[in-house]
């Protein structure tokens, strides 16, 4: 298997491990380097940190690497084996072999025989996107490879199955976070503006690249908000906004004290698919409502994802456009929001009130 298919693979297969999703039917194990321990996807044993983690398709290849087994889940035990799982892994063979020419669910069904609706459900509840999603995922994961050889942009768009520059600039955006020249120089020129502004909530952040808001935070300082914004753009070029942040800053302060309940401002932000899938889930939550983390699982087709979605919620760096802080334990007490419990239970409040 190519490398960049098992970039895709490897990622799908993490946020199997942080849901503890498929139980009985794993057809891989992971690995731990800090421990020297490999596991079940369901191990119920806390979760390491990701760049600790290998995976292998079977406990064999983990013990050959060096691994012994957990004594917890015993991942060396036999396990029956699951049709869905191997539909899905023919159904990915099938993409990775044809990643070049176009497809249908039709035509993916007939290969498999199996319906296209059923596919495409069965693949979205192991893998947490559909078919298309993973080969539009595996195109960009050659495109970055090709980007990393040092490959001109527009050879490395046609080789890496892409028809257009159109096409490529039109999914770009949302999927790298910067333009594909920016990602060949590893991040390098990208150039972020930001200011600080007093809210009711404190000091507010708001950060800016040329198509869109990348950092939306909630502090004490402003020190510390742009310590933390160069944390998490530490190659860019990070300077204070000139004034084309004004439009923007109003419609978030206008948004705190519940003038301006629907926020519609482009983001440029990076994400995995399953987390883009929890985002969009979030911005459907009307203003002034809350979910639970396992209503949002839910409504993704993953009822047993509710950690998953978690993880998902911690990682929105833009408060308020990406309303992270609607979603709430299923008790409805606030939920280990990034910005604070108190901010939460504030902003939820006023969106409350503001709604009468």
């Amino acid at each position: 298997m190519e490398a960049n298919s098992q970039v895709v693979i490897d990622e799908a297969r993490w946020q199997l491990v942080l849901a503890r999703e498929v139980c009985r039917n794993e057809r891989f194990v992971y690995a731990v380097r800090s421990t020297g321990v490999y596991c079940r996807p369901g191990c119920p044993s806390r979760r390491p940190r990701r760049e600790n983690v290998m995976f292998f398709p079977q406990p064999d290849a983990a013990e050959e690497a060096g691994f012994r087994p957990c004594r917890r889940c015993r991942p060396q035990a036999a396990r029956p084996s699951s049709p869905q799982i191997e539909m899905i892994g023919r159904a990915c063979r099938f993409i990775e072999e044809r990643a070049d020419a176009p497809f249908t669910l039709a035509n993916l069904g007939d290969k498999l025989q199996a319906s296209p609706y059923h596919l495409e459900r069965t693949f979205k509840r192991f893998l947490g996107i559909t078919p298309r999603q993973y080969a539009d995922a595996l195109r960009l994961e050659r495109l970055k490879a090709n980007l990393r050889d040092d490959r001109d942009v527009t050879t490395a768009l046609y080789d890496a199955g892409y028809g257009s520059s159109r096409s490529l600039y039109e999914r770009a955006p949302g999927q790298l976070g910067m333009t594909p020249a920016t990602y060949r120089r590893g991040g390098r020129g990208m150039e972020i503006s930001y200011t600080t502004v007093q809210s009711s909530l404190g000091r507010l952040l708001i950060a800016r690249t040329e198509r869109g808001i990348c950092a939306v935070s909630l502090g004490d300082s402003d020190d510390a908000l742009a310590q933390d914004l160069r944390a998490e753009y530490p190659e860019a070029a990070i300077r204070r906004d000139g004034g084309h942040l004004g439009l923007w800053v109003s419609k978030l302060v206008s948004h705190l004290c519940g003038n301006e309940p629907q926020l519609d401002l482009p983001l440029d932000v990076q994400a995995t698919a399953f987390q883009w899938r929890v985002w969009q889930e979030l911005r459907n939550i009307p203003y002034g409502e809350t979910r639970s983390y396992s209503q949002i699982a839910k409504a993704l087709g993953r009822p047993k994802a509710v950690r998953a979605v978690a993880n998902a919620c911690a990682a929105n760096r833009t408060a308020l456009v990406i309303p992270c802080h609607r979603v709430v334990r299923d008790t409805g007490d606030p939920g280990g929001y990034r910005w604070g419990a108190e901010r939460q239970r504030a902003l939820l409040s006023r969106e409350s009130l503001a709604k009468v």
